[in-house]
């Protein structure tokens, strides 16, 4: 990591997003694996988009805010996996 480089959060939460479509391209199609497949993609893309519209927020409390959805949809996509 670059000492003077800005945080990369938004690098790794894309590359995060990516590497779950990619991993999930190969699954086992059925009802219950495309079910979490598909809210898997949704959360983990999700939290990379959250995070892209925090960096624009109006305020301190919207960057808050949207950060804070940017937070549940990781932990959904965290249980999703454990599922």
């Amino acid at each position: 990591m670059k000492l003077n480089q800005k945080y990369d959060l938004q690098e790794r939460l894309v590359k995060f997003s990516a590497s779950i479509i990619f991993n999930t391209s190969g699954l086992n199609k059925n009802f219950a694996s495309e079910h979490l497949v598909k809210q898997l993609i949704r959360s983990s893309t999700s939290s990379a988009l959250n995070y892209g519209e925090a960096q624009s927020a109006e305020s301190r409390r919207d960057f808050i805010h949207k950060m804070k959805i940017c937070l549940k949809e990781l932990r959904e996509s965290q249980v999703n996996l454990q599922v």
